[in-house]
């Protein structure tokens, strides 16, 4: 069996659609990367977004753990046009389009962005890359995107349906690989 530990990177304190905007991530709280930290594999290695925010969590973690080099594959969905707008500076922008991003996610993108569907090609194909290595455990620190689409993933629902779950900054999703995938915990906070 292989478990992947997705981490959400610590919080950036944005209130805009950041998706590969490369912002800074507020690594201040100290007590939750400790009790993050004592809950992770002590001997797994980890492995991130190319985003500062995500390798700056990662390094928080790292201790004892060996840091793989980070993944571009690993990044958060790609807003285009819309990234660090808030929700009403996209809507004033583009109603319609924002409308059916929301609405009937899948094929549809934010203009000259990716759709969830593109997202989730992408982290699988990483998540894939990662299953084939030889250690048992892998911590991933990602994004809220990438993290969802996995635990679509595992779970086998909907992207409709995956929306209703939460994953919080600094929480942990562990999702195990065993002749199928299995989400052993989702959003869990430390």
């Amino acid at each position: 069996m292989k478990r992947l530990w997705w981490v959400r990177h610590a919080p950036t304190h944005a209130k805009s659609m950041v998706g590969w905007s490369d912002i800074p991530a507020d690594l201040s709280d100290q007590a939750a990367f400790a009790r993050l930290s004592m809950t992770l594999p002590t001997q797994a290695p980890i492995i991130s977004s190319t985003l500062q925010r995500a390798i700056g969590t990662a390094k928080m973690l790292s201790q004892t753990r060996p840091l793989l080099e980070p993944d571009p594959d690993l990044r958060e969905i790609h807003f285009g046009d819309w990234e660090n707008l808030t929700f009403d500076q996209a809507n004033a922008r583009d109603p319609d389009a924002l409308k059916l991003f929301w609405d009937h996610p899948g094929e549809s993108t934010a203009p000259a962005g990716e759709s969830w569907n593109d997202l989730r090609q992408r982290v699988d194909a990483a998540a894939d890359r990662l299953l084939a290595r030889p250690e048992p455990d892998i911590i991933i620190v990602a994004h809220f995107g990438a993290i969802l689409c996995q635990v679509q993933r595992a779970l086998g629902v909907s992207t409709t349906e995956v929306f209703a779950q939460k994953i919080d900054n600094l929480s942990l999703s562990c999702l195990s690989f065993d002749e199928g995938w299995r989400a052993t915990s989702i959003n869990q906070i430390m």
